[in-house]
């Protein structure tokens, strides 16, 4: 499936578990984790094609479907479980409509899904046409040309003070890499560090390619970013998917990635994200709660670029302008904060997973009658 801006390969729970894998090894294998390129797999050889998501009903109450969300390594042979992924979770509900895991109610399906990693509760509306479930639409979002099935994707909260901001403050000094910069450490959607342009040389506007020569930098940043969230202890290595790391500068005229103008006017704050050890395409959506939840907040690095005024944010990102709106209570915690996104489905597949060579993956496939020693094929 595509979500906004990610591609991820979506598996049953019961077809996971009737192939009788280790799931990580499992999940390595059929993405051709271990090469840069997934030559041997079905990765896309980038961060935001190289996700799975292991779907299921739910039996929790509240909530109609379960998906366990895997950013799967390139290069390094893992499999990272500890985030969400909201594109991804935007392909989850179609795929729920699509294959009856949820009931059609006129011209839009409400979908509640819960995030497996973090318990994250989450809805999703998706466009049903004539009480049908859709195949494809004309929704477009910023990095991607083609257009999708229309899909409006809500993160439930509240994202309070107290909850969202773990260190008390929404802004502080943050050193790494021995440079000192002003930052707001947030968690909401997902653990992140936003950082101050300014304080590192930055504008906020920067390409791709400029964006790869500051990584040493921002990554040290992500390191220091991941204390302060007390995901790792000082001197540890830092997840590769987690905190969220970011840019945020004043708005100004640029370039997108396609080449065209985004004016100054036509947005609030500029982002520029790092998804793995790349600059994102776009920015993910888990992102764009933390990027909100910190406009809203006033004090922190985002609001002082006057986002966050009119409890909607307009994000300039490498790809183009992304829309964020949320809700608020009445002692000011967020309720809610909501991205309109696209989806597609690309295929329906049987994975024929290499065993060769692992044992782990070679045990499992001889007590499988339906295994050759060389491979097994898993539908997805």
């Amino acid at each position: 499936m595509r979500g906004g801006t990610s591609k991820c390969w979506i598996f049953a729970a019961e077809a996971v578990k009737a192939a009788h894998l280790e799931l990580d090894v499992l999940l390595e294998n059929a993405l051709g984790s271990g090469d840069r390129r997934q030559v041997d797999g079905v990765g896309g050889a980038t961060s935001t094609t190289s996700k799975v998501a292991v779907v299921s009903r739910s039996t929790e109450p509240g909530a109609d479907v379960d998906y366990l969300f895997g950013q799967v390594g390139i290069e390094d042979r893992v499999v990272e479980w500890g985030s969400n992924c909201g594109n991804c979770a935007t392909a989850v509900g179609l795929y729920a409509v699509q294959e009856g895991l949820v009931a059609i109610y006129g011209e839009t399906t409400t979908v509640r899904l819960r995030n497996v990693n973090t318990g994250a509760a989450l809805q999703v509306e998706v466009a049903t046409p004539g009480g049908r479930a859709p195949r494809a639409g004309d929704a477009l979002v910023p990095g991607v040309e083609s257009g999708g099935v229309p899909v409006e994707l809500t993160f439930h909260g509240p994202f309070d003070f107290g909850d969202a901001f773990p260190t008390g403050q929404a802004r502080e000094v943050v050193s790494a890499g021995g440079v000192a910069a002003q930052a707001t450490i947030v968690r909401a959607g997902a653990p992140a560090i936003l950082v101050d342009a300014e304080s590192i040389g930055m504008t906020g506007i920067e390409n791709a390619e400029d964006i790869a020569e500051r990584l040493p930098i921002l990554t040290a940043f992500r390191a220091a970013g991941a204390v302060l969230h007390g995901l790792v202890q000082p001197g540890e290595p830092a997840p590769n998917a987690v905190p969220k790391t970011g840019v945020i500068g004043p708005a100004s005229d640029y370039r997108a990635s396609d080449g065209s103008l985004v004016r100054a006017r036509d947005y609030d704050v500029a982002v520029r994200m790092l998804s793995m050890h790349a600059a994102h395409p776009a920015i993910g959506l888990t992102s764009a709660v933390a990027v909100a939840t910190a406009a809203a907040t006033p004090g922190s690095v985002v609001h002082s670029y006057g986002g966050g005024h009119r409890n909607s944010l307009r994000i300039g990102t490498l790809s183009g302008v992304v829309q964020v709106e949320w809700r608020t209570s009445p002692d000011g915690s967020i309720e809610g904060v909501s991205l309109h996104r696209a989806a597609r489905r690309l295929a329906t597949a049987v994975l024929h997973v290499p065993t060769a060579g692992d044992p782990r993956l070679m045990r499992a496939a001889a007590g499988d009658p339906n295994a050759s020693a060389a491979s097994l094929a898993v539908p997805a």
